[in-house]
């Protein structure tokens, strides 16, 4: 117990750190009472809104500085180890291959299935209906993928997790594109130090100034193809580097950081469907546990929030408006502070609705609802290596090799004349499998078939690009208060597209995917652009962007509203920018952040 106390420092009291420590006992830990007079009943010291990445952090650190909280989740309650696919074989399932019918797709899940793979019977149960969930896109086609329920996205997400650096906080400043962020790397590396430690991060040390590192569990090791790859570009293409994603998978164990509902990674890459061990960082599994040992938790789930109740003569809020989703009656609920976690859009739907709702102004900026940015990819190449042939792997590796930026970086040798800011890639080696057979039907049936599809075919490399969307207050949500969602509640209108910096980027993406596996002596290279559209990359941010005033953002350098302080917002909404790096472990380290500055500032009696 002294080494879990030492960690979490003075973020927790030494009563606190006792009840984390019967939970991981798996001893029942006492719960929280509540008065049951007047408003009383629903008032609190702090709401969070969401329980995905942001939420589950926010939890956590106001429950374990001593805040009575209140959590909202607009989704039905799931459990840690509550994954009912989570152990089936593809002959476990009703359809073949787990496929679900067109024509489910068709009338349920036209927009969640443009990914290729949400719609899938292994994993469909995390995925939002979207003939319950509508959105409009006309204008401009926008992917937006979601799953409502404990746990949110953190569920389902693909668990990469980098670093900003000093580079992407000065971007906006130095070209021009956005507002300039009030804050720089060193006011948050120490945060991503401490989000790091808890979520359990893998990964290389490599010294580069574009993607710091962190504090690193064991890296997941390449394979032979990969690590082939890694040798060829370092050999053949300086200062270009290939290492192995860091991802929030736990590939060693601290017992007085990970006891209770997490495990080491058990290499099934089953991620999607939720992990019963643990091994990678979720909500359910790691966050939200420690938040709710204090006993100063409560979490309501069923509850969509739709609207801030504000106290206009303080100008601050004092609690939230709440659609019952199970009963259709609104409740209210009021707290002194109030952290919106729902993700970018649906926090930002708030503040809009607020300000219809409350016939007032949260946002003086004009840019509440624009700058919707996310990552552009699907562009990139592939090719097969000879060689290897007795070698194989172990296991079901959920993880690939990362390649960091080497564009724009600051120096002449890596400037482009064609577009600022630059990406990295995404990918992974593997061997062809007997399915090869099927496709190709390039052997008769017999023995030769037999022996084609019992020995694996070659080894091959594939990679994606993910390119930085510059800001571009055009790119807007609206809200639609002619369709209503299935809880009569107004949905949005989207209207975001790629600008020319964007389409500048492709075209290279592709030839230096390409340049670099013919470096590194692979064959039959591909390159391909499948398009993507905003949205499809998970990672929308923006629409509540952070800045140095009222005029020219949404949100402060603590993630709180101008107009309404006590109101902060620490999912991908505050992004003033995108970087090209996968934004979740950002949005913990600022939420840890912004918890810490909440609590303090309710000491001062400022909120």
């Amino acid at each position: 117990m002294t080494r879990l106390y030492s960690y979490f420092g003075d973020r927790i009291a030494l009563a606190q750190v006792r009840e984390l420590f019967y939970v991981f006992l798996d001893q029942p830990s006492k719960s929280m009472k509540f008065n049951s007079q007047g408003d009383n009943e629903v008032t609190y010291d702090a709401i969070v809104v969401g329980t995905g990445i942001s939420g589950g952090w926010a939890a956590m650190e106001l429950a374990t500085k001593g805040l009575k909280t209140l959590v909202l989740e607009k989704g039905r309650s799931v459990k840690h180890g509550d994954y009912p696919t989570a152990n089936l074989d593809s002959w476990d399932f009703d359809y073949p291959n787990g496929q679900i019918p067109q024509k489910v797709i068709d009338e349920h899940y036209p927009k969640q299935n443009r990914t290729g793979y949400t719609v899938r019977e292994g994993h469909v149960n995390w995925f939002v209906k979207d003939s319950e969930h509508p959105y409009n896109d006309e204008k401009a086609r926008f992917d937006w993928i979601r799953g409502y329920h404990t746990g949110g996205r953190s569920i389902m997400w693909g668990r990469h997790s980098y670093r900003w650096s000093q580079l992407d906080f000065e971007a906006n400043a130095r070209d021009g594109y956005g507002t300039p962020w009030p804050i720089n790397y060193d006011e948050i590396s120490s945060w991503y130090d401490y989000v790091e430690t808890f979520a359990g991060i893998s990964g290389e040390l490599l010294g580069l100034s574009q993607l710091p590192d962190g504090k690193f569990l064991p890296q997941m090791p390449l394979n032979c193809a990969e690590d082939h790859f890694k040798k060829g570009v370092a050999r053949n293409l300086g200062g270009r580097v290939v290492t192995p994603g860091r991802v929030a998978h736990l590939t060693a164990y601290d017992e007085n950081i990970h006891k209770g509902t997490r495990g080491a990674c058990q290499y099934r890459n089953r991620c999607i469907r939720g992990c019963p061990f643990g091994g990678y960082f979720s909500s359910l599994s790691s966050t939200l546990p420690v938040a709710q040992a204090t006993g100063n938790v409560e979490i309501l789930n069923n509850r969509s929030v739709y609207s801030l109740i504000m106290d206009k003569e303080a100008g601050k809020a004092k609690g939230v408006r709440v659609r019952n989703t199970e009963t259709g009656q609104d409740e209210e609920y009021y707290a002194k502070v109030i952290f919106l976690c729902a993700s970018a859009i649906p926090s930002s739907f708030i503040v809009m609705n607020t300000e219809h709702e409350e016939e007032m102004t949260l946002d003086s900026s004009g840019e509440l609802g624009g700058n919707i940015m996310d990552h552009h990819f699907r562009v990139g190449a592939s090719g097969k290596l000879d060689g290897y042939g007795d070698k194989y792997f172990k296991g079901r590796k959920p993880n690939g090799f990362y390649i960091p930026r080497y564009q724009n970086l600051g120096d002449r040798k890596s400037k482009s004349k064609d577009f600022v800011r630059g990406w990295g890639y995404q990918g992974g080696g593997s061997r062809t499998n007997w399915m090869r057979a099927v496709r190709e039907m390039s052997v008769k049936v017999g023995p030769e078939m037999k022996d084609v599809m019992i020995q694996p075919g070659p080894w091959q490399v594939g990679m994606t690009a993910f390119g930085e969307a510059l800001p571009d207050t055009n790119n807007r949500m609206t809200i639609n208060r002619d369709v209503l969602d299935k809880d009569g509640i107004p949905t949005m209108s989207f209207n975001a597209k790629w600008g020319e910096n964007e389409y500048a980027q492709k075209k290279q993406m592709m030839t230096d995917a390409a340049e670099m596996l013919e470096a590194a002596g692979f064959k039959d290279v591909n390159t391909y652009d499948r398009h993507s559209f905003p949205g499809l990359g998970i990672h929308e941010m923006g629409m509540a962007r952070m800045g140095s005033s009222k005029k020219n953002s949404v949100v402060d350098k603590h993630n709180r509203l101008w107009n309404a302080p006590n109101v902060y917002m620490t999912d991908g909404a505050f992004m003033a920018s995108a970087a090209c790096v996968n934004p979740s472990l950002t949005y913990m380290a600022f939420t840890a952040r912004a918890a810490d500055h909440a609590v303090k500032e309710l000491k001062k009696m400022n909120l």
